[in-house]
């Protein structure tokens, strides 16, 4: 579904830093492995790299974002309201508009492989494998980035807090030290100097703290299946009372 797989590029075009993929173009258009994806701040001094083009689903999203926004002035329209939305408008095209987008989308591609082709003629082959083993290292850092900040911006509940988190993030302003590793320093003592009865309450807020994040959890992976992102559900694996393990 063009919406699950182009949901970071469009996030992108509201203003906010993404991936751009390529998507809804019928099929992913192959590339040298090399030239995949080239990250900024590579450090090589080959510089000027061209930016992989839009997909034909991101071309009508862009294309739309500004009229949607115009038929609703003066509303706060929520990001996933606006995706909803575009992917409707993009279900309901008729294939023969659809062709337009896609065949622009291949041109831009095609026109882009040429491009990369001759840049990586004028490479030597210890300047492929550097490239490579850059581009990998600066791909996996920005996958996570990328995923922490959509799981941000989807609005994920925060993770429960531990007794100690909870400790810390209490005493941390009040500490008298200077650096932040020394005011870590007190507060681990003043922790492990604590009676259990005393860290009881930190517990007990804990407990509230991780029923806060049950509740909330549930409530967003709610809106995560109507909105068709099956894959965030966390994994249940039930196991029926009635079995016994040897």
């Amino acid at each position: 579904m063009a919406l699950l797989r182009s949901m970071w590029s469009l996030l992108s075009n509201l203003g906010r830093s993404g991936a751009v993929l390529c998507t809804g173009c019928g099929s992913r258009l192959r590339i040298p492995l090399s030239f995949v994806y080239i990250p900024r701040g590579f450090s090589s001094d080959l510089t000027n790299y061209p930016k992989k083009p839009m997909s034909s689903y991101l071309r009508f999203s862009k294309e739309q974002l500004p009229i949607i926004r115009a038929q609703n002035p003066g509303k706060d329209v929520k990001n996933t309201e606006l995706i909803k939305k575009i992917a409707e408008l993009w279900r309901k095209l008729p294939d023969s508009e659809k062709k337009i987008y896609e065949d622009e989308s291949r041109a831009a591609w095609e026109a882009y492989k040429e491009e990369i082709n001759k840049i990586q003629e004028q490479l030597t082959p210890s300047q492929i494998v550097s490239l490579e083993k850059e581009i990998m290292q600066k791909r996996l850092k920005k996958k996570a980035l990328i995923k922490k900040r959509e799981l941000t911006i989807l609005g994920k509940p925060k993770r429960p807090r531990t007794a100690y988190n909870i400790f810390v993030s209490e005493c941390f302003q009040d500490a008298r030290d200077d650096s932040s590793q020394a005011k870590l320093k007190t507060i681990n003592e003043a922790w492990k100097n604590m009676s259990s009865s005393q860290k009881q309450v930190y517990f007990q807020f804990a407990k509230d703290d991780k029923i806060r994040y049950e509740n909330e959890m549930k409530s967003w992976e709610e809106q995560m299946i109507e909105v068709g992102r099956n894959d965030l559900i966390r994994r249940r694996i039930k196991v029926p009372k009635d079995v016994i393990k040897d």
